[in-house]
């Protein structure tokens, strides 16, 4: 007699990026990543640099008012997925930063005085809460649209889309400043993109139902439900918090650094780093399935020890001259990039079983941890760059010295939270 298939197990055997739901997700999942990463990393250095005469330092506070305002409310905004259904905050999001690309342009320019300064930190900040609207509920939306045991391989697909993102965002925002000789067409691009990702989420998004444990918890405040959060995973904060200090390290100068150190064009840079990370992300669900085979905490830490490996061998140009080499800042980004597919995919996804019930609110407070690590990282990464360039200089080391320094910071506390992770993180026998 022919044996019939039930209707989940014919949805177990198609691949996730083939289900309908998923695939939904996962493109504007993509389209928000290139839209942050061209507005944040990629356009708006160049532009407050370029147009506005901002300084490394003030570039680092301008991200920082971004990456504060996304971790002081990506874990209540989490909550409110949870109760209200993650749509309409995938909604919301991006439709802020599609009025805050637009405001920049009219912003008086002085030369990057303080009140110019304090109008892009207000600006950035509204990205911030976007963007902790849009992320923990896209998480949360993803996991929810999948099995238990898919998740691992959802959250390897959205790692794929971070980083097919970064991959598009610099080359897409280096040509288009290169070819109408702008500074500032990148950030009309972003502006595009969110707008996309709004009308994307309004038109394919399906709504959730609220979970029945935040039906109710509806009562309770949303620091209420974070603190809940905190005390079911301290040590998971921790190693969060440690873990991003060290990549805030890089963030706000990492494209200027090629221009200073290696005198690459946007068009170069983004070239470069596109193929490369499209590799990487096509090598994300790979990764994940070997992460999946050897269990997530092991996943773990060996990601952590790649990226601590790779972080090394790129901060020794700081103190030796002949590592400052392209070629060599290449090498290491790869053992980095590994690692960053092997690690995040299981860390996130030992998150969001801790509680199925208050996966966002979870996923949300580990993604405040790991916001207010980038926010003490950043700053100083940004202040390195700048005054340690000259001390450079008396300790006979050069400029390079100041420019290699955020990466050294960065190697520094990957090591930590690698040895951490080993602590917090147990190898099931």
């Amino acid at each position: 007699m022919a044996s019939t298939v039930t209707a989940p197990e014919m949805t177990n055997e198609i691949p996730l990026m083939r289900r309908p739901r998923v695939a939904k997700l996962l493109v504007i999942a993509l389209l928000a990543e290139i839209g942050y990463a061209v507005l944040n990393i990629s356009a708006m250095p160049i532009y407050l640099k370029g147009d506005r005469h901002f300084g490394a330092t003030a570039l680092g506070f301008v991200l920082v008012a971004f990456l504060l305002c996304e971790a002081v409310f990506k874990s209540p905004m989490g909550h409110m997925a949870d109760r209200f259904g993650p749509k309409k905050l995938m909604l919301i999001g991006p439709m802020i930063s599609v009025v805050t690309s637009l405001v920049s342009f009219a912003i008086p320019t002085t030369d990057g005085k303080p009140l110019e300064i304090l109008a892009f930190v207000c600006l950035r900040a509204c990205d911030g809460l976007g963007a902790a609207m849009l992320w923990p509920a896209a998480f949360s939306a993803v996991g929810e649209a999948v099995d238990d045991d898919e998740r691992q391989q959802a959250m390897s697909l959205l790692n794929l889309c971070y980083m097919l993102g970064i991959a598009f965002a610099f080359p897409l925002e280096g040509i288009v400043n290169d070819v109408t000789h702008t500074k500032w067409a990148g950030l009309l691009l972003a502006t595009g993109l969110f707008s996309c990702v709004a009308l994307a989420v309004w038109r394919f998004v399906d709504p959730i139902e609220p979970s029945k444990v935040q039906k109710e918890q509806a009562g309770q405040s949303e620091f209420v439900v974070f603190l809940q959060s905190v005390r079911k995973i301290p040590s998971y904060l921790i190693l969060a918090i440690v873990t991003f200090i060290g990549v805030g390290f890089p963030m706000a100068i990492f494209k200027l650094f090629p221009y200073d150190q290696f005198h690459f064009s946007e068009t170069m840079v983004g070239l470069l780093i596109g193929p490369g990370a499209i590799v990487m992300g096509i090598a994300s669900v790979p990764i994940s399935k070997f992460g999946e085979k050897i269990g997530r905490a092991r996943a773990v830490h060996i990601g952590l020890g790649a990226c601590s490996a790779g972080l090394w061998l790129i901060a020794l140009g700081a103190i030796v001259p002949p590592m400052r080499s392209p070629l060599i800042f290449a090498a290491g980004g790869i053992p980095v990039g590994i690692g960053f597919l092997l690690a995040i995919p299981a860390w996130m996804a030992s998150v969001s079983d801790i509680d199925p019930n208050c996966r966002g609110a979870n996923l949300g407070a580990i993604m405040t941890a790991q916001g207010i690590g980038a926010i003490i990282g950043t700053p100083i990464g940004s202040t390195m760059y700048e005054k340690l360039q000259p001390i450079g200089e008396h300790l006979r080391l050069g400029h390079s010295f100041g420019r290699y320094s955020p990466f050294l910071g960065c190697a520094v506390c990957l090591t930590i939270g690698f040895i951490l992770s080993t602590r917090i993180l147990r190898v099931e026998k």
